[in-house]
């Protein structure tokens, strides 16, 4: 006899403005509790001493949290100049001190001209990377270093947002993988001082922006109401496919796991669309051939 789940059925997307202090997981778990949702998971982790956007999905949303994996960022951090870090955060020792040179706005700008576009980057040891099997954050913990090989990613923007004689306050609007930390201690090394940074927060992931999140006391004082006005459809997270509409007999058979005909005219071969019925969202379905469909992710409830 299967185990029955404990928790509510719940599906949908949270907006959450993380915390400083705590972990992704530990603010999952804590959002779960609050919903007492049988099922729940984050898309993309943000480092204990980061706040800021953290998409949390439930129940069947779960499903589908891998279309977020991909999407560009855009994060605001305070970058601290002269002192470096042992994992590039405040979070960590300073293992190193330099003097600070006067810096003037246009130093700063030209610099940072230098790390927009097309840029290589070292993960740094701090970081959940695996090798063989284990977080680099844990061999760092044990003192042990592993070469780690460069990756390429794409900083679209770095925005000078204030300055002062101790750092610089610094938006970026980046790709997947880009880690701000190293982005911060590489500006800091190019302006001959190193850096690390002090704050970082997440305004932007994919479509979903800062001014839709909710924090932990508002949470909790609209959910002692028992509302769940806060959570947004689970189709969100895939907003930017194809729509394809069809009817019953369609989707009947495309819900018993069956390929079916379809008009597909202005789709791409191989390409995936977000499939509904009297526009309740079913999930997602390929196009295999021209004129056909065929499930990949869809919905239980459906």
């Amino acid at each position: 006899m299967a185990r029955r789940r404990r928790g509510l059925p719940i599906d949908g997307v949270l907006l959450l403005d993380k915390p400083r202090g705590v972990s992704s997981n530990h603010a999952l778990q804590r959002v779960r509790r609050l919903y007492q949702a049988q099922k729940a998971g984050h898309t993309g982790t943000l480092d204990p001493m980061a706040t800021g956007l953290l998409p949390v999905c439930f129940g069947e949303a779960t499903k589908f949290s891998s279309q977020l994996l991909e999407a560009d960022k855009v994060y605001r951090t305070y970058v601290r100049l002269g002192e470096i870090t042992d994992t590039g955060d405040a979070d960590g020792e300073v293992i190193e001190r330099r003097p600070v040179p006067a810096l003037e706005a246009a130093d700063i700008e030209r610099v940072l001209g230098d790390f927009r576009g097309e840029i290589e980057q070292i993960p740094p040891m701090h970081s959940a990377l695996k090798h063989q099997g284990k977080p680099l954050y844990q061999l760092a913990r044990e003192g042990k270093t592993i070469a780690r090989a460069p990756r390429r990613v794409t900083v679209y923007d770095t925005r000078l947002i204030g300055r002062e004689p101790a750092g610089f306050e610094l938006e970026v609007a980046c790709s997947k993988g880009t880690y701000i930390r190293t982005l911060a201690g590489d500006i800091g090394t190019a302006l001959g001082c190193g850096a690390h940074i002090s704050a970082l927060r997440r305004l932007k992931t994919g479509p979903f922006k800062a001014a839709d999140m909710f924090d932990f006391a508002t949470l909790e004082a609209g959910l002692t109401d028992g509302g769940h006005q806060a959570l947004l459809p689970m189709d969100v997270l895939v907003a930017h496919l194809p729509r394809l509409d069809v009817d019953d007999a369609t989707a009947q058979r495309v819900l018993h796991g069956q390929r079916a005909p379809v008009d597909t005219i202005g789709l791409t071969n191989d390409s995936l669309v977000r499939l509904y019925r009297d526009a309740a969202f079913l999930g997602l379905v390929a196009v295999t051939a021209a004129g056909e469909i065929a499930p990949r992710r869809l919905v239980a409830a459906a």
